[in-house]
């Protein structure tokens, strides 16, 4: 691979071309198709040399590294520095995408961020919580029961989609009958993001992605216009009922939190439940210290398990303020990336990385964000949707394991599974 010269302090354009140096790897699509042990491996040198590295991305253009736990959390919690706006996604969302879609609370900063999270918060009612707290668990029984009845044999379809996408449907209020293309359209709008794909699929995925979305979109907007006249005890009749200062969700609004809801929420929890089953399968030893005592070690593996597969590899920054980190001055417009995949294996924070530790205490992972005003709403929900299938699945007399070695989709964005065979220990 050919990889280009770091450069240092300035701030300034670095050049339109590569050399050799570090940093450059990360972006070359073949870098996101090694092994996993290979891209740690890259991201242990980086981390190595203290100051961010530049990534050229061509014509001039590319962006700095931010790979120790130390920047990214210092990113994260410095919003009028490293803006989310215009998108903290690559390539950026277009205007006139923004202009159709709205735009996402995780692209938005300042009073607009705010305004729009505290509009969400306050629907977020402690009596919605604790019935969607009951229905987890609800659902991570009724989904093992139909995989001890039925016997599947991949677990990405067969559980970790499911449980997810059902909770936050039941918390929605998304009649059935609109799930299963939900489900088609989470899948159309996220299954290529961040992926390498051939000149054909280019041209023709994103169009696919935005149907996809538009469509979700529509749906949810019927739904919450139907609501506003007959609101239920669920979140779409919260969200376009809750007035803050005289505001609540409008259509778009509304539209681009569910897509987001539904992206995020489902795709990030699918994935770190498929990595949590393998982990406890090539680590028998901890699976059978989680075994030993749920109760005591639950909560741990769930961190150690979203720790150690970070199911959002990265997101992107925009300067807007000048500001000196680790050595390096940083200028407005200049384009940081916050790797979250490499902050949470660093030797400065967490002692032996590598290592799958359930027991590790304190765990200060970054797999919800670096802290700050975009730190996940999901957390929570997220850790008790994991925590409730894996006692349900490790709990019952039949004992489920990974087969191989999971299929993954090669992104540099999110650490997506698409399948994973599974096999029963016992008949």
């Amino acid at each position: 691979m050919t990889l280009p010269a770091q450069r240092h302090g300035t701030g300034t354009d670095p050049g339109p071309g590569p050399g050799p140096g570090p940093g450059g790897e990360l972006a070359e699509p073949g870098f996101w198709q090694l092994p996993p042990e290979h891209r740690l491996a890259a991201f242990a040198r980086l981390r190595a040399l203290g100051a961010p590295v530049f990534v050229p991305e061509g014509a001039g253009r590319g962006h700095w590294a931010l790979v120790r736990h130390s920047q990214v959390q210092e990113a994260s919690r410095l919003p009028k520095v490293f803006a989310s706006a215009p998108g903290v996604t690559t390539p950026e969302p277009a205007r006139w995408v923004r202009a159709l879609f709205g735009d996402s609370m995780v692209n938005l900063d300042g009073p607009d961020h705010a305004q729009l999270r505290k509009i969400v918060q306050r629907a977020f009612t402690p009596r919605l919580l604790a019935a969607a707290e009951e229905d987890v668990h609800a659902v991570a029984a009724r989904i093992v029961d139909d995989v001890l009845e039925e016997r599947p044999d991949e677990f990405v379809s067969a559980v970790a989609s499911r449980l997810p996408l059902e909770v936050i449907c039941n918390m929605m209020g998304i009649p059935e009958r609109y799930r299963a293309e939900i489900a088609d359209r989470v899948n159309h709008a996220s299954e290529h993001i961040g992926v390498e794909r051939g000149l054909a699929a280019r041209l023709r995925m994103p169009g696919r992605g935005l149907r996809a979305l538009a469509r979700m979109q529509r749906m949810v907007a019927g739904i919450g216009r139907e609501r506003r006249k007959n609101p239920t005890d669920d979140l779409i009749s919260a969200l376009v009922r809750a007035n803050v200062d005289g505001q609540a969700l409008g259509a778009r609004q509304l539209g681009a939190f569910f897509s987001l809801l539904m992206v995020a929420g489902v795709e990030t929890t699918r994935n770190a439940i498929t990595h949590g089953l393998t982990l406890l399968t090539d680590h028998p030893a901890q699976r059978d210290l989680l075994l030993s005592d749920f109760e005591a070690y639950g909560d741990g593996a769930v961190d150690e398990m979203i720790r150690h597969s970070t199911p959002i590899i990265q997101f992107r920054r925009t300067v807007v303020a000048e500001h000196t980190m680790d050595g390096h001055l940083f200028r407005p417009g200049d384009k940081v990336v916050l790797y979250y995949a490499s902050a949470n294996r660093d030797e400065g924070v967490f002692t032996d990385p590598d290592a799958f530790d359930i027991t590790r205490s304190p765990n200060p992972h970054l797999g919800f964000g670096g802290g700050g005003p975009h730190f996940c709403l999901g957390a929570h929900l997220a850790r008790v949707e994991m925590r409730a299938l894996f006692r349900e699945l490790l709990t019952r007399p039949v004992g489920l394991r990974a087969v191989g070695l999971p299929d993954l989709a090669g992104s540099n964005f999110d650490n997506r599974v698409r399948s994973l065979r599974f096999a029963f220990e016992r008949p």
